[in-house]
């Protein structure tokens, strides 16, 4: 039934590749991983394979491949996508020596790819189970292990209609999961290889802080002392709510980075914004590493604007450095985005209600570092309390800190027990 699943997808890809950009980018990819495999691989090197479905699994699996090249600088990494928003963005990553996109899972794909590349093990990433590259990998013998991964009841390993499906599970050599729930369900079904390790991403937070931009720029629009709100990954439901009371409060800098960069999305927000100072950040002419004097520099009418939109991406893990409070959006939609790059920078965070998901957002909260809004007037009572009560936001701000600091060592706890 699986085999019969993937086909008739493979069939539905091929046709939907001719009306969509990001189905066409993967059908290409996938079709092309075979020449890029052929033209790359060494066929006297040893390879550790990372699969990771997207941008998201990437983050979790680069403190694991980054740490594993530094203590075995003699195995190289393979690195494969199933999405196009995970490969188009990190497809000339510098840590891995192959990257391209994993072929659809059939027996055939499966056995061709695996002949190419012959790893010594393989680290599958958070829900990646795929059934006959994990069953080829044990009949041959290979180490694998699912790292940061997460389960929960109503998986379908969990339902008597998904047992044989479940066989899946049983290829895997470890399990390094994120939560005690995790190796409960896991022994149910009898599997107790399994470790708790936590997630490999506050690993990964922690290396983003310390690895952190400096932005001229954003430097200059804060300013000293201002009062600074940062909002990541917003959407219009988002800003619809926090620039309503921004817009009250002009004593409050407010820095968005929109999930979405397009002209159409930013111009609702700078109409939202009406009547407030607001400048892009491409708009803002880049300093010379010297310029002739304070004065004429480019950045000089930055202090007296109100509203900064970051209209690019990679800044934004940089950017909530600056804040006093944050904002993660998405909880009004499908669901938030990354807490914990804001957390990691002692700093508090607000939510919308979509998070029951997102374990690191609940535990986050339970430890008094993130603030659950529903409505405007939820997001009123608590900008208030945190623009009136410096220590109270301060103490919220080091619990999420604290929060991200004792999670951290998933990575170390990984690679001590996995046999190399």
């Amino acid at each position: 039934m699986y085999n019969l699943i993937i086909y008739l997808y493979l069939i539905g890809v091929a046709v939907y590749s001719r009306f969509n950009e990001k189905v066409r980018k993967m059908w290409r990819g996938e079709r092309d991983a075979f020449r890029v495999l052929r033209e790359q691989v060494d066929p006297q090197a040893r390879y550790v394979w990372f699969h990771a479905a997207s941008l998201g699994e990437f983050e979790q699996g680069r403190p694991l491949m980054e740490e594993l090249r530094r203590r075995h600088p003699e195995l190289k990494i393979l690195l494969t996508f199933f999405s196009p928003s995970g490969y188009e963005v990190r497809k000339n990553y510098e840590g891995a020596d192959i990257i391209c996109y994993l072929p659809l899972d059939t027996i055939t794909n499966a056995r061709r790819f695996l002949r190419l590349i012959r790893p010594e093990m393989a680290f599958f990433i958070k829900y990646e189970f795929w059934y006959n590259y994990l069953h080829i990998l044990k009949h041959r013998g290979v180490p694998v292990y699912s790292v940061s991964s997460i389960f929960r009841e109503g998986q379908v390993f969990f339902r008597w209609y998904g047992r044989q499906y479940g066989h899946v599970l049983n290829c895997f050599s470890h399990f390094y999961v994120q939560n005690e729930m995790s190796k409960q369900l896991l022994a149910s079904i009898g599997l107790t290889n399994v470790t708790i390790t936590g997630d490999t991403r506050f690993d990964r937070v922690l290396q983003i802080k310390g690895q952190a931009k400096q932005l001229p720029v954003v430097e200059a629009f804060v300013g000293n002392g201002a009062k600074v709100f940062i909002a990541g990954s917003s959407w219009l439901p988002d800003e619809e709510i926090f620039i309503r009371y921004f817009n009250k409060h002009p004593e409050w800098k407010l820095i968005i980075a929109p999930h979405v960069i397009g002209e159409d999305h930013l111009r609702q927000i700078e109409k939202l914004l009406e009547g407030r100072k607001v400048v892009r950040y491409t708009q803002v002419e880049q300093p010379l590493p010297s310029h002739p004097s304070p004065l004429t520099s480019p950045l000089s009418p930055l202090p007296s604007q109100d509203a900064l939109i970051i209209d690019c991406f990679g800044l934004l893990s940089s950017i909530y450095r600056y804040a006093r409070v944050t904002y993660v959006g998405g909880g009004f939609g499908v669901g938030i985005h990354n807490v914990l790059e804001a957390a990691v920078w002692d700093v508090p965070v607000v939510i919308g209600p979509n998070n029951q998901k997102f374990q690191e957002a609940q535990e986050l909260m339970a430890a008094g570092g993130c603030f659950e809004i529903k409505s405007y007037e939820d997001f009123e009572r608590l900008m208030d309390r945190f623009d009136t009560d410096a220590a109270y936001t301060k103490d919220a701000g080091t619990k999420a800190g604290n929060y991200v600091k004792g999670k951290a060592g998933a990575t170390r706890k990984i690679l001590d027990t996995v046999a190399l």
